[in-house]
């Protein structure tokens, strides 16, 4: 795509095309004149496929009539194509910066920029081209309309130029979306969705960002950081099932705003009646999904119980929940030890041993808890002396 852009915007000579050309692109236009020194130099350059002898032509080339006029925002953009095609993504990002100085507005240099780092992983550059690009868009649409040139005429062709580019602005939100979620850390992971979210503000990209920055930042245990997240995604959506699910989770398991737990889970519950399967996933994998959550939702609400002394329903929530967290070790063996101190609540013994064996019977964290609660219950209690 940039090498195209590259041509379109140098080498066409027809005035009708050059036009187009012109109301296509985000940026400076240089054009060339047919038949000059410069047009000579990029039509060999174009040609040429051997890469050694092509950055050779390019050196000449930046040597003498590149260093014309506006010629050297050509040979820096000539610099960027050459070296991104060679994997030498950082001789990319410093010709991309040097384009940059010469004209901060040039949308095809931010896409290549972005094209660069998401090639070479670095997730830090690709949301900071990201930004720049998103903030190119955002001066160009509230850009008025040049000297000579009347609004609405002007208003039609912003309107053809952001249409003309509407892949490069999806690219530019997919790499960047994509190069943090791949991001390892959680941290780091969670603030680069974040920052997503804050540059690409009316993306459908960023709600999504948002939940993963939430669940990110509670795998990195910084829960004001989780809350924060959380809460802002559900003023904006207040039906996100994934923060429903998330709240009610850790509100119950901390008692914490017990009745917002409350409130959350049973939301929650109501929009997997109606939700709708995820793009790509299979009706086996959406029933297990949806099977997950909806015991994680009364799994809360059983914890939510526990917590207000109500432990009758606990028991009715949790014995609901068990079969439907039967694929996630975790969360099963979560639920049934909150069963089984329910069960121990109500001193129905024999059903909480039964819980807490099933809760030790997988490999989770509560694997041992479990078997120590097992242990201190076959232990007889002492009588005191007489």
């Amino acid at each position: 795509m940039r090498r195209t852009r590259w041509l379109i915007g140098i080498l066409v000579l027809v005035v009708c095309s050059t036009n187009s050309a012109i109301a296509q692109q985000i940026g400076k236009y240089v054009p060339i004149q047919a038949g000059s020194d410069a047009d000579h130099a990029l039509t060999e350059i174009s040609a040429t496929t051997d890469a050694a002898h092509k950055l050779v032509l390019i050196d000449k080339f930046a040597a003498g009539a590149g260093k014309e006029g506006d010629y050297p925002l050509v040979v820096d953009g000539l610099y960027v194509d050459y070296y991104i095609a060679q994997k030498n993504y950082d001789k990319a990002f410093e010709y991309g910066d040097k384009l940059f100085a010469l004209d901060p507005e040039s949308f095809t240099n931010a896409m290549s920029m972005i094209r660069a780092a998401s090639e070479k992983g670095d997730a830090d550059r690709l949301i900071s081209y990201a930004e720049k690009a998103q903030g190119i868009l955002t001066r160009y649409k509230a850009a008025p309309a040049p000297a000579g040139m009347e609004a609405p005429q002007w208003d039609q062709q912003k309107a053809q130029t952001l249409e003309a580019n509407k892949d490069g602005i999806a690219y530019m939100q997919q790499a960047a979306i994509s190069g943090a979620y791949q991001v390892k850390d959680a941290a780091k992971r969670a603030a680069l969705l974040t920052k997503f979210a804050e540059i690409f503000t009316d993306s459908h990209y960023a709600n999504q960002a948002l939940g993963v920055a939430a669940t990110s930042y509670q795998q990195a245990q910084n829960a004001p950081k989780m809350l924060e997240v959380a809460n802002g995604l559900l003023v904006k959506d207040p039906n996100n099932l994934g923060m429903l699910l998330l709240l009610s989770d850790y509100y119950s398991e901390k008692g914490e705003q017990l009745d917002k737990a409350d409130a959350y889970a049973k939301k929650a519950i109501t929009a997997l009646d109606t939700a709708q399967k995820p793009e790509g996933m299979d009706d086996d994998q959406w029933a297990q999904q949806k099977s997950l959550q909806k015991g994680i939702a009364l799994s809360s609400l059983g914890q939510v119980n526990i917590q207000k002394k109500d432990n009758a329903k606990a028991v009715d929530n949790l014995k609901a929940a068990a079969p439907l967290l039967k694929s996630d070790d975790g969360s099963y063996a979560r639920n049934q030890y909150r069963l089984g101190f329910a069960l121990l609540n109500l001193k129905r013994n024999a059903e909480a041993k039964d819980a807490f064996t099933q809760a030790a019977s997988v490999n989770s964290p509560y694997k041992g808890p479990a078997q120590d609660k097992l242990k201190a219950m076959a232990t007889p209690a002492k009588r005191k002396a007489s």
